[in-house]
Parts: C-alpha cells; sequence; structure tokens
C-alpha cells in the first residue's frame, strides 16, 4: 500500500473551497488562537503531504494520487465572496460516484481501491483498482504484479453471443441476408430505417457497457480490461456495410473510465478488412483475406496502416499510461497464414507501434501477439531481445470433442491442461497471457459456435458429431444447485491459477428474446451476482498445487528496461513484403498492391471544459510527428477486387498507367466454421 493510505487518500475527496468567516467583536483573542492553532496543524499536515504525495513523480512507486495541478487547486475566481465548491473528486468502498449524465451510484470496493477523476485534471492517474493492483501513476510491474482482467466482449465488436442482446440478432434471423455476422446485421439494420437504421448499433454501445461496468470491475477484485475494437472505428472503405468511426467516440469513455476506477486497458484489435480468420467476429463470416488469397497482401497492407494509426494515438502521453497493451490481431488463422508470412506481419507491426512510442517502458504499450493456433511452442525465440512483446493464448476446452463428465469431475482440467504450458512458455518467450478463457466445458449455449450452427454437444452442429446430452441443464443456470456452482466456480479458479495473468471472456452477456443469459458459462457479471465466481480472484492463486512454477524473472528487453536488440538475422528473416502469398492466383509482386499516398486519418480526441482561462491538451492523435508516410490506398487508374473477394477469385491484371479503376463484383463468401 502507498503511503497515501486509510484517510489520507481521501484528502481530497470534497475539494471544496469556503469563504473565512467575519470575527465576532466579543471573544477576539480566544478565536484568533483557535484559528492560529488551526492553521499550524494544517501546514504540519499539508505541507508534508504536499512535498510526499502530491509532488511526487507520477511514476514514483510510492506515489498514489498525485494530481498535476495539486489536490489544492481552487476553482475560478469569482466576483462574490461566495465559496466556489468544487465536485467530490475521489472516494472509495461507499463513496458516491456522479456520472456524466448526473445520475450517481454508491462505489463498492472491498479491496482497498479508490476512484479518482478532476474535471480540472482529467489526465490525472491517480485511482488505484485495489490495494493489491499498482495505481495507474505507478509501474505496473510485468512478470511480477498479476493480470486478473475481463474482455468487454460484444460491445464495439458485436457478436452474436455478446450482443446486448441476442435478440437483437434474433430480430434479422428471417430477413435476407439473414443476420449472421456485424456485417449482415449492419445491412439489415441499415435497411431498417423505423427501428433507427445503424443508429441501433450506436444505442448499443451507449447501454452496453457503461461507467458502473468499470466501476463493478474494478470492485470484483480486476485490474485490466481487454476491449476488443474492429477497424471500422477508424474507416471504411469499398462500400463496407459497418458503422463507421462511432465505436472510437466510445473507446474514449473507456479509457475515460478505466482513468477513473485505477483499471488498465488492453487494446485489441479484432477485426481486419477482408478478414483475418473466417469467423463473425472478424466482421464477416466467410472467407480469410488477410495474407491468403489474391487481396491478402492489400488487406495486410491496409491492416497495418490501422495498427500504426492506433499506436500513434495510445502512445501519446495522456492515454500511454492507461491502454498499456495493443493486441495487434486477434486470432489471425496462422494455419492458413503460414507462420511464416504472420511471423513477417507481426515484425512490421512491431516497428509500426515502436515507431510510434519509441523504446523502453512507458514509451507506447506493450505489444500482444495471438498465437494464431500454432502454439505457444512455435514462438520461442521469435524476435528475440525486442522490446516489451508478450504471446495472447485462448485455451477453451468447449469447442473439442465434448466430455461426458460432470462439472465437478473437471474442476481440475485447466491446471492439468494449461499450468505448464504457461510456464514453458514464460521461459522460452517472456510474458505470455491468457486473452481470452471461460467456464464453458461444452458448447452449450445461445450462438455460442454462431447464428443456428447448433452444438456438438447436442449433435447439432456441421459435421453431424455424435450426440452427448441435452443442452438444458448447462443453460438453465436458474436450477443450478450449489454444489453445481461450487464445482464451476472451483474450474474458474482452476483457470485462473493455471493461466497465472488472464482475461475472462466476457463480463457480460445480454439476455435472449426469453428474456434470459442463455449462455451462462461465458458471463462474469452473472456469475458474481449468482455465486459461482470468486468475489475475491485472489483465492484461485495456489489452486492448482503447481510442483513446478515459473519462478524466473523477464528480462530487462522484455519490460521495457533495456533497448531493443533484435539480431540482424530474425530482421532479414522476417522482412517485409513476402514474396509469397498463400492461395493467391501468382506471385505476391504480382497481386493487388496498395501505395502509401493518402491522407493517414488521425483519431479524434475527447475534448474536456476547463475552468477559468486553464487549457487542457487532450493530443493531436499523433504520437511521433516525424512519422510522415501517407495511407495505403489504391493506385489510381489500377483494378481491384473487394478486400472481402474468394481467395480464389484470379488477380486482376498487372496494373499499368491506362488500366481502368474499380472495384470488381464477387460472388457471396463461402462460410468457414467456427472453432
Amino acid at each position: 500500500m502507498s503511503n497515501v493510505g486509510g484517510d489520507g487518500r481521501y484528502l481530497s475527496e470534497k475539494r471544496e473551497k469556503y469563504a473565512t468567516p467575519g470575527v465576532k467583536s466579543r471573544r477576539n483573542i480566544i478565536i484568533l488562537a483557535v484559528i492560529g492553532g488551526l492553521i499550524v496543524i494544517i501546514v504540519a499536515v499539508v505541507v508534508p503531504l504536499y512535498f510526499t504525495v502530491i509532488k511526487s513523480h507520477t511514476n514514483s512507486q510510492d506515489n498514489v494520487v498525485s494530481p498535476s495541478k495539486g489536490a489544492s487547486a481552487s476553482a475560478s475566481a469569482s466576483s462574490s465572496s461566495a465559496p466556489a465548491a468544487r465536485a467530490v473528486i475521489t472516494g472509495g468502498d461507499g463513496s458516491k460516484v456522479t456520472t456524466e449524465d448526473g445520475t450517481t451510484f454508491t462505489y463498492q470496493n472491498n479491496f482497498g481501491g479508490y476512484w479518482y477523476y478532476d474535471s480540472e485534471d482529467p489526465f490525472n492517474n491517480g485511482a488505484r483498482a485495489q490495494s493489491w493492483s499498482p495505481a495507474l501513476n505507478q509501474t505496473f510491474k510485468w512478470g511480477v504484479d498479476r493480470i486478473r482482467g475481463v474482455n468487454l466482449g460484444g460491445w464495439l465488436n458485436t457478436e452474436p453471443v455478446c450482443f446486448i442482446s441476442p435478440a437483437l440478432y434474433q430480430k434479422y434471423l428471417n430477413s435476407s441476408p439473414q443476420a449472421i455476422d456485424e456485417w449482415t446485421l449492419s445491412v439489415n439494420m441499415a435497411a431498417d430505417t423505423a427501428s433507427g437504421g445503424l443508429n441501433q448499433l450506436e444505442e448499443h454501445y451507449k447501454t452496453f457497457i457503461t461507467e458502473q461496468d468499470f466501476a463493478q470491475i474494478a470492485g470484483a477484485g480486476l485490474n485490466f480490461v481487454r476491449i476488443p475494437l474492429p477497424f471500422w472505428a477508424i474507416e471504411t472503405r469499398d462500400g463496407e456495410p459497418f458503422l463507421a468511426n462511432t465505436a472510437w467516440k466510445y473507446f474514449l469513455k473507456a479509457i475515460e473510465w478505466a482513468r477513473k476506477y485505477g483499471i488498465r486497458i488492453n487494446l485489441d484489435l479484432h477485426a481486419m478488412p477482408g478478414s483475418q480468420n473466417g469467423w463473425n467476429h472478424s466482421g464477416r463470416l466467410g472467407t480469410i483475406n488477410v495474407l491468403n488469397g489474391t487481396m491478402g497482401y492489400a488487406n495486410a497492407q491496409r491492416s497495418l496502416d490501422y495498427i500504426r494509426i492506433l499506436a500513434e494515438f495510445i502512445s501519446q502521453p495522456q492515454y500511454r499510461d492507461v491502454v498499456v497493451m495493443f493486441g495487434i490481431m486477434n486470432e489471425p488463422s496462422g494455419t492458413t497464414m503460414g507462420q511464416d508470412n504472420l511471423s513477417r506481419f507481426y515484425f512490421q507491426a512491431y516497428n509500426s507501434v515502436r515507431q510510434a512510442g519509441g523504446i523502453g517502458a512507458g514509451n507506447g504499450p506493450f505489444i500482444s501477439y495471438h498465437d494464431g493456433f500454432l502454439g505457444l511452442d512455435k514462438w520461442s525465440g521469435f524476435l528475440d531481445g525486442a522490446d516489451r512483446i508478450s504471446l495472447d493464448y485462448h485455451p477453451y476446452l468447449c469447442f473439442a470433442d465434448q466430455s461426458t463428465l460432470p462439472m465437478a469431475q473437471q474442476t481440475t482440467r485447466p491446471c492439468d491442461a494449461w499450468g505448464a504450458t504457461m510456464n514453458t512458455s514464460m521461459a522460452a518467450f517472456g510474458l505470455t497471457a491468457a486473452g481470452e478463457f471461460s467456464n464453458a466445458v461444452t458448447d452449450c449455449g445461445l450462438y455460442v459456435n454462431g447464428v443456428n450452427l447448433g452444438t456438438r454437444y447436442e449433435g447439432t452442429y456441421p459435421g453431424n458429431p455424435s450426440r452427448v446430452g441435452s443442452c438444458d441443464p448447462w443453460i438453465d443456470w436458474q436450477t443450478w444447485d450449489q454444489s453445481m456452482k461450487d464445482s464451476i466456480k472451483a474450474f474458474a479458479m482452476s483457470s485462473m491459477d493455471a493461466l497465472q495473468n488472464w482475461f475472462f471472456w466476457t463480463w457480460k452477456i445480454g439476455n435472449s428474446t426469453r428474456g434470459v443469459v442463455e449462455a451462462p458459462a461465458w458471463s462474469y457479471q452473472l456469475g458474481l451476482e449468482n455465486g459461482w465466481m470468486p468475489t475475491d480472484p485472489r483465492e484461485a492463486d495456489g489452486v492448482c498445487g503447481n510442483s513446478n512454477p515459473w519462478t524466473g524473472s523477464l528480462t530487462a528487453a522484455q519490460t521495457g528496461g533495456a533497448s531493443s536488440s533484435i539480431p540482424a538475422a530474425q530482421s532479414s528473416q522476417y522482412a517485409w513484403p513476402p514474396t509469397t502469398v498463400k492461395n493467391a492466383d501468382g506471385a505476391a509482386s504480382l497481386l493487388p498492391t496498395y501505395t502509401p499516398t493518402g491522407v493517414i486519418p488521425t483519431l479524434p480526441a475527447p475534448t474536456f471544459t476547463a475552468s477559468g482561462t486553464s487549457t487542457i491538451s487532450a493530443g493531436n492523435g499523433w504520437a511521433n510527428p516525424t512519422d510522415t508516410a501517407g495511407l495505403m490506398v489504391p493506385v489510381s487508374g489500377c483494378t481491384y477486387l473487394s478486400p472481402w473477394v474468394e481467395s480464389a477469385v484470379a488477380a486482376p491484371p498487372v496494373c499499368t498507367p491506362g488500366s481502368k479503376r474499380s472495384l470488381q463484383d464477387v460472388s457471396e463468401p463461402l462460410i468457414t466454421r467456427a472453432p
């Protein structure tokens, strides 16, 4: 616990300025003596506190609340003698929180955490999620401090199972096209003007996750959130039907709320143009068109631009201590792309992120690479000596062969399956975290596999697997007895201990048309409310009884304590662009290619209004002013296929100045099976 503990951390809680009352004509001496005594006490308390807390460096390990304007900053001058009251700016368990729209709620945090928000100093990082988690203005010790997080799945990058209400997907099940992913959902919503058109999605952004969710997450003992964000938060092209530029506004709110409650963010770029895996959460269910097929290289160029644009924003001083991790591509299909080309893409993304923020701790985010479902061991030694890179692992038991065992006999499966794997990767690669996992041991649950794809457990999934049983006992959580809840809780804690650094998928699941959650194994919030998730995630520590835990330490380069020193052999091995692209019509040099002549879109910053004449700089969206390369765009006069084309479609003729530039129509993509 920092030196601002107990009552001390609420020093700035009220920050009200009172007018000094006039001294009455009688008892002047006594009153003056009392005032003098109070002044002595105030000086004795406030001055040391100012120099040890407020004025200390914002990255000091001993510092918790360090407002850049000072806790005693006053409001703008008033022409009257009446006091200028300041809003409450911090509080712990039991304090009242007033949100942006004026609503209030009581903050509940039994772990010594406290919120902090000052409208005069909105970039202050004084909040702390729990006593055991460093405040945002403290150093998070990677590999020592544990990541205990949740995903905010289905918020800014929708999925049928995680949408604010699966009922909104169900609304368009009989439409043409049927709503099975955000592409088809967007097409249907845009046509449904009577219901608000695409604005239905913004209403979802406004209501599915709110400030109170962040407060509850901190109160649940969690210190990180992983936020999936799609590329269309930046822009759309070529008739892509997604709601463009809007999700970003709500990601900015997420940063503000995370800052207020001391929560760190792992930003995950969840959907790439053309799709990196062909699954519904990539935007469009169908073929894979990043580093695969005719448009595979062009889509990779475009994707790298989006990584760069996001990295430039989050590497700014105002945001880099909140958005501390950047997952540059969610669940790429490594077997489809090939590990060599995926490695080349990862190295190119590394260079873009580090160009934006620089090398070393505090200069931009930790870079998170998904293992591409190739296995953690396949990445041992990758980019050895690189600055702050980590592996992202998504271990799910529910998408394989379905077990016939009851829940009570599955509680130790995570320990057996994942503990040694994570220990080995921490030693062989460096920081390794589970970006997703859940309590699911079957694939039961509404739309868990996709819209109307059925389940393996009931034998209704494509491919006609053998039926194991009915999903009803796994879905009807209202009927679960204490034994079932205890078994799920034990499974959850086994997962947490085995994975060590983790993000549960997901914080909440919306109701179906039945008015209930029909995928209960995937909702952390529902489990907390009903007794099958631990109220303190530290309860999980040691439950696996690991006889050989990872006890090493990350190297200086792995934590930002040394300059990057990637061997020259690896730099040349992962040169860009790739020479070939799988399933493409011809060599990479003959494939459609973009050129960096477009105007780069800079992501807008939030706006804040300060009192008086003070100004608040929210940054200009671009951390490195020397990064001046243009946006990758089509070459004028050249012919391009759709970014979402079938990979087998032949490439257009090699571009020449006389070629006609157009977007060729292609057939509807084929469906790629969910995992």
